[in-house]
């Protein structure tokens, strides 16, 4: 399904203007319908679209204006962010995973659009860039490392604490 949404988005969308769709997620707004967040290359931007019948592009943000991602909380399982252009933008992802997806596409094009680091605040670095153990597969990765982590706590807990230490 994705796959085929992704198509038609390419095509209805970003074809015309000569841009690539890079990645979407699908988040959450007060209007009704359901609505993307794009991110494209060739101009560096991000776009917000609603698609019922048809395609629509709602809002267009520069890459270039885009000051800090603020994720709120690295600890809690929320999908909801922060962009902070010449405004705050609130977006809400379906979930976690899309709005680290979202992230890892905003990072990579401003490391090869914009040639800077961009600014991310409240996040957890190690899903947004993975060690060289992991590679950067998305998040398939991002599950088996939290596995790694559980089997390990696991692990940790059944080891014998010495009692008379």
């Amino acid at each position: 399904m994705s796959s085929l949404l992704r198509e038609e988005m390419q095509r209805v969308l970003f074809r015309p203007g000569k841009h690539r769709l890079v990645e979407f997620i699908e988040i959450e707004e007060p209007s009704p319908g359901r609505h993307f967040l794009c991110t494209e290359s060739k101009r560096s931007h991000t776009k917000r679209s609603s698609i019922q019948d048809c395609y629509t592009k709602t809002e267009v943000w520069s890459l270039q204006d885009l000051i800090l991602v603020d994720g709120r909380d690295p600890d809690v399982d929320d999908p909801c962010f922060h962009l902070h252009f010449d405004t705050v933008r609130t977006v809400t992802a379906v979930s976690c995973s899309a709005k680290y997806t979202i992230v890892r596409a905003l990072v990579a094009l401003s490391e090869q659009y914009c040639q800077r680091s961009l600014n991310l605040r409240h996040f957890d670095w190690s899903y947004i860039k993975p060690t060289s153990f992991y590679s950067n597969r998305g998040d398939c990765v991002v599950l088996t490392q939290i596995c790694f982590y559980a089997f390990n706590l696991l692990c940790l807990s059944m080891c014998p604490v010495p009692l008379d230490a």
